[in-house]
């Protein structure tokens, strides 16, 4: 049996594993999300017993290099097989279709698992056909196999695997999409590397890092997040210092496209539309940039929000990748390296951190329909705002996030970050109040309005909060 307890989390995605490795028919998986997130490491231990062959593809090599390394796991998994190196991949997998067929004593289920699958799908490589071929002609066949597949290239997995419109079309019997960890996840991951830190600080790292595992298993005990960020994002020899551009290069081809969008986007935490995107990163309207946009969505840095009004034009495009943001809001414009430590004291960083927790409660908003009661309603997030016209003496308005719910309520909330219970001042809860009003006057909703405070700590209690606020949200709230 795996050593199962070392995967933190992921109870979904183990129980789909689990279902796979029971299963009596032939079974052909896919697993993909963002680089870094931990499939590799998920699919290794959780089905160790069972590997019988693990193949990972090579970045950025031709058909050779990938039919060589190929040949290396054979012959690792399968002393066996001949010296002499397949020339293509039909003769690839007819090689690996012998191997197969040999005595096995593996019990159950036997895994092979084809890592970085995308990679191996060099241009004119034929690899993609000859795996079709070897799964409908051999592998389909065998109720003791399962074929898993998995890559980082989430949109390259999606557009052809698992919407495959060739040989492999209708052909998956599962599909695991890994995201990175929520709150809660990163907590038991932490506690289980033997590091106690309190939510403040277990959300202060997940602003830069989001809930990616392999930036969070750079933590060390002992260290504070603002040291942790400091030693691997500032310094030289930090092991993220060069990350960004390693990230996007090693999963889009085009990827200047990419980070040109990414670039524009990490300037605007409310989002833009498509045309505003277009104008302010000076790209031109066309099926390369649709394209980029469509990669960088589905494989889960760019989110696409729609508003309230389903009138308005254009849903709004959001970066959400946390590492993402803190690059170019902080790595790419710092100069002096070894500087964290002062510009996390700074009131740029404060302002920052009030922006960051809203990503943060985007991410958890599960979390907080629990919180507030309404985990059985179905509900739609929204963002809504109001910008008077040239010369109107109408008043505006912005909500970035709103709950509209099937029983004719809406939740207005309100996210403001602060370091003790946030205190609704006498011009604070007028801001609110005409919010509120303003929102009334020009959505053309009638349902009833909650106006809800998400803070770390909670509000202070006084006339304003009395008489304003219906529900609260606590940063404790997004860890269950």
């Amino acid at each position: 049996m795996a050593n199962r307890e070392q995967v933190i989390g992921r109870l979904p995605e183990k129980r789909v594993l689990d279902i796979v490795l029971a299963s009596k028919d032939p079974e052909l998986v896919a697993v993909y999300g963002r680089r870094r997130v931990g499939k590799t490491f998920l699919i290794r231990e959780h089905c160790k017993p069972h590997l019988v062959l693990e193949m990972v593809g090579m970045h950025d090599q031709s058909t050779a290099a990938q039919l060589a390394n190929f040949h290396v796991s054979l012959r690792q998994a399968f002393p066996t097989v001949p010296l002499v190196q397949p020339n293509t991949w039909l003769e690839a997998f007819d090689l690996l279709r012998h191997c197969l067929q040999q005595p096995s004593t593996t019990k159950g289920k036997r895994v092979v698992f084809v890592d970085e699958f995308p990679w191996l799908a060099t241009r004119k490589s034929g690899f993609v056909a000859a795996f079709e071929n070897f799964w409908n002609t051999y592998a389909s066949r065998k109720r003791d196999l399962a074929v898993i597949v998995c890559g980082s290239a989430a949109a390259w997995m999606i557009r052809n695997v698992i919407n495959a419109r060739g040989g492999l079309h209708n052909r998956l019997t599962r599909r695991i999409k890994l995201d990175p960890f929520l709150l809660n996840d990163v907590q038991q991951y932490l506690l289980h590397r033997k590091i106690r830190w309190d939510q403040r600080q277990i959300a202060t790292a997940y602003m830069a890092f989001g809930g990616i595992p392999h930036y969070l298993n750079l933590i060390q005990p002992g260290q504070s997040a603002v040291q942790c960020i400091e030693n691997e994002c500032f310094r030289p020899e930090g092991m993220l210092t060069n990350e960004y551009h390693n990230l996007y290069a090693a999963l889009f081809e085009s990827h200047a496209t990419h980070e040109a969008i990414v670039k524009v986007l990490a300037t605007s935490w409310t989002g833009l539309t498509r045309e505003q995107l277009l104008a302010k990163a000076k790209l031109t309207s066309g099926g390369g940039v649709t394209k980029a946009i469509e990669e960088l969505r589905l494989s889960g840095f760019v989110s696409e929000s729609h508003p309230l009004d389903k009138k308005a034009k254009g849903s709004l495009l959001r970066l959400t990748d946390e590492f993402s943001v803190f690059y170019w809001h902080w790595m790419h414009s710092t100069a002096a390296m070894n500087s964290w430590m002062r510009q996390s004291t700074s009131r740029r960083y404060e302002a920052w951190c009030g922006y960051a927790f809203e990503s943060i409660c985007f991410k958890h908003l599960e979390a907080i329909r629990r919180e507030i009661g309404i985990a059985d309603v179905q509900t739609q997030a929204a963002s809504w705002r109001h910008t008077p016209q040239s010369g109107s003496d109408d008043e505006g308005a912005q909500i970035d996030l709103l709950l509209d719910r099937a029983d004719h309520c809406i939740n207005i909330c309100e996210i403001k970050f602060a370091d003790q219970p946030f205190v609704i001042s006498k011009s604070y809860a007028r801001l609110l109040e005409r919010k509120l009003r303003v929102f009334r006057k020009y959505s053309g909703r009638h349902e009833t309005l909650f106006l809800t405070m998400i803070t770390p700590y909670g509000i202070a209690p006084n006339r304003y909060s009395e008489d304003l606020v219906t529900n609260q949200v606590v940063l404790n709230d997004l860890f269950v």
